[in-house]
């Protein structure tokens, strides 16, 4: 009898271990989301993590009668990373990022992990002419 216990312990326990890998360690989608970088920040309360928004070409509603653009949340883990985003606010960027079932509260506040920058373009509000010299 008490083989039996043992042995469904351990399958319990193996359940378990593989239902949280498949939550929060799965990378379930990767892709780039191209957009003018709108924020990020360092914030939280017990864990402390970057978090952004990407501010994506287009418009959706989301009930009749308003307009809204899309909008792409996102948590960096990667210090440099994050610091380097900072500098590039209100810049189209193309940014890589991991999609993954569920959030674990010290690698951010979002599903969605950018991992690197693809690519910088200014925006074209930003480009400014330089006064010719004399």
């Amino acid at each position: 009898m008490r083989k039996h216990w043992v042995l469904i312990t351990i399958t319990i326990a193996a359940v378990l271990a593989a239902a949280v890998y498949f939550r929060f360690f799965f990378v379930f989608g990767e892709g780039v989301k191209s957009g003018e970088l709108n924020y990020v920040v360092y914030k939280g309360v017990l864990f402390k993590t970057y978090e952004g928004k990407l501010i994506q070409t287009g418009i959706r509603s989301k009930a009749a009668g308003s307009i809204q653009s899309y909008e792409f949340e996102f948590s960096v883990e990667n210090e440099a990373l994050a610091r380097e985003l900072m500098l590039q606010g209100g810049k189209t960027l193309e940014l890589h990022y991991k999609e993954y079932f569920g959030a674990l509260p010290w690698r951010g506040f979002t599903k969605f992990i950018v991992d690197s920058i693809v690519t910088v373009r200014p925006t074209e509000q930003g480009i400014e002419s330089l006064p010719e010299r004399p």
